[in-house]
């Protein structure tokens, strides 16, 4: 056993040695990597023959050494990922803002998967699928049992195949099956409606490619139909953020041209730019340009137009970023709760065909030299969620939560004084009422909406946003405070 361990060891070091001398190269072409520590990467190559030879059953090296590369990244940040064939065509596909599907959003209610809408002219829509419908069957799987994501696999696949659903329809009392082909699903990401005469409300969900287009699209529509506009609500609540560049271009819709919307700084020397409201820093391709056609048919109307931006505890990184300038160039009034505060650029570089690495390359800064990270930004105007105050917001995780976050990078974080206890405590009775609040919410109204739609009528932050633009009196929060990043007690 001993000379069979000794060889496999020697067996990975030789592995390793290959791949390793490339990755050594492209560190000393980088000039910011010193040489790689042979010791243990010796020792690797010993733990990875014991677990070969010795583990209680046959392990796939290809997974060995994938699942060693993925441990290494997650430990960097909660933001640094290795993509596997899958996982990295799934990440395209969250950004492209396009899917091979049926085309449902949805959600889970009593273990089966509830349709909440069908999306437009998709595949599902015109099969004739409707909201609060339940599918009971993917094929022939049941879905009792099945989590939410993996019946989303089950109903994605290759184009112009085909998937049986079993649908449960309530109102009708009957069960019956729908065989949908699976087309490229085009997903909205921009919604915008005029809430009432003068004042309108347009929502981005994600910066996804198609996201500055049907941005200024959708502006157009409503300047072209209420061209006596007196403000603009722009609602970025639990926008995760996204592509770079669309954030760049939606916050050039209302700076002033050649205006730094943002900064990055790292490690490497393309880590360090600025970014302008300018088209060569947004524009993906030669073409025409959005921005400049909004700016044309608006008459620049949206570079004076009053704003009021909308952002909550889900706001992060391009929400962040146009929050972020648009307070900088007091150009908008900001108004909710403190954003999540992902102030970290991900740079995905491609290890082949069908693999590659998502790591943190950099920090943002606002262009007044804000760091975002694990701060986010602090709104001007405090407003809860619902006029009986925050309901659930005090379960939301931000950035300074999560587990060996990327510190800010500014100003040092400070041990727990003693009101910084006092505040943490009384955010852990918050957590708490927050959770049980939550689940009798869930045992009343299983599976409904817990808080009003964005942009509805019962939507509360939108209608004092309003209120801010016609400068009327706000009913702000009594309770939200800014929530500084703190270091914890070991």
């Amino acid at each position: 056993m001993g000379q069979k361990l000794k060889i496999a060891g020697w067996v990975a070091v030789g592995a390793l040695a290959g791949a390793l001398t490339t990755v050594q190269l492209q560190a000393v072409a980088r000039g910011s990597l010193a040489p790689l520590p042979l010791e243990e990467l010796q020792q690797f190559a010993a733990v990875f023959g014991m677990v070969k030879s010795d583990y209680v059953e046959p392990i796939d090296e290809k997974k060995l050494i994938t699942d060693a590369i993925s441990g290494m990244v997650a430990s960097l940040d909660p933001h640094s990922q290795y993509f596997d064939k899958k996982s990295f065509k799934e990440f395209r596909e969250g950004t492209s803002g396009r899917f091979v599907g049926v085309g449902i959003e949805i959600t889970m209610e009593d273990g089966l998967v509830k349709v909440v809408s069908p999306i437009e002219d998709s595949p599902a829509h015109r099969a004739g699928l409707k909201t609060n419908d339940l599918i009971t069957k993917i094929d022939d799987t049941p879905v009792k049992g099945l989590t939410i994501n993996d019946a989303v696999k089950r109903m994605r696949g290759e184009p112009n195949t085909k998937v049986q659903l079993t649908i449960f329809r309530k109102d009708e009392n009957r069960s019956f099956p729908v065989t949908i082909t699976r087309q490229e699903i085009k997903t909205q990401s921009v919604k915008a409606k005029l809430v009432e005469p003068g004042y309108a409300w347009i929502r981005v969900s994600q910066f996804q490619e198609r996201t500055v287009e049907d941005f200024t699209r959708k502006l157009e529509d409503i300047y072209k139909e209420n061209p006596g506009l007196k403000g603009l609500v722009l609602d970025l609540r639990n926008d995760p953020g996204g592509l770079l560049d669309a954030a760049v271009a939606i916050s050039a819709a209302f700076l002033p041209e050649n205006a730094t919307v943002v900064t990055t700084n790292g490690q490497l020397e393309e880590s360090k730019s600025i970014y302008k409201a300018a088209p060569e820093y947004y524009l993906r391709r030669s073409g025409s340009d959005p921005i400049r056609r909004l700016n044309e048919v608006s008459k620049g109307a949206f570079k004076k137009l009053p704003i009021v931006v909308l952002v909550n505890e889900g706001s992060a990184s391009a929400s962040e970023i146009v929050a972020g300038a648009l307070q900088d160039y007091k150009r908008a009034t900001i108004l909710g709760s403190q954003t999540f505060g992902k102030g970290s650029v991900q740079t995905v570089r491609p290890l082949g065909p069908d693999t590659g690495l998502k790591i943190t390359t950099a920090r943002y800064y606002t262009p007044s030299g804000r760091s975002i990270q694990a701060k986010g930004i602090v709104p001007d105007v405090w407003v809860d969620e619902t006029e009986d105050g925050n309901l659930f917001a005090a379960l939301r995780t931000r950035e300074a939560d999560l587990e060996k976050h990327l510190g800010n990078g500014q100003d040092e974080a400070k041990p727990l004084s003693d009101a910084d206890k006092a505040a943490e405590k009384l955010r852990e009775q918050e957590r708490e009422a927050a959770r049980l609040r939550l689940e009798e919410e869930t045992k009343k109204n299983p599976g409904g909406r817990l808080l009003p739609e964005f942009g509805s009528e019962k939507d509360f932050q939108l209608q004092q946003a309003i209120k801010q633009l016609k400068g009327q009196p706000v009913q702000v929060s009594k309770t939200l405070s800014e929530r500084k990043e703190v270091k914890p007690e070991e």
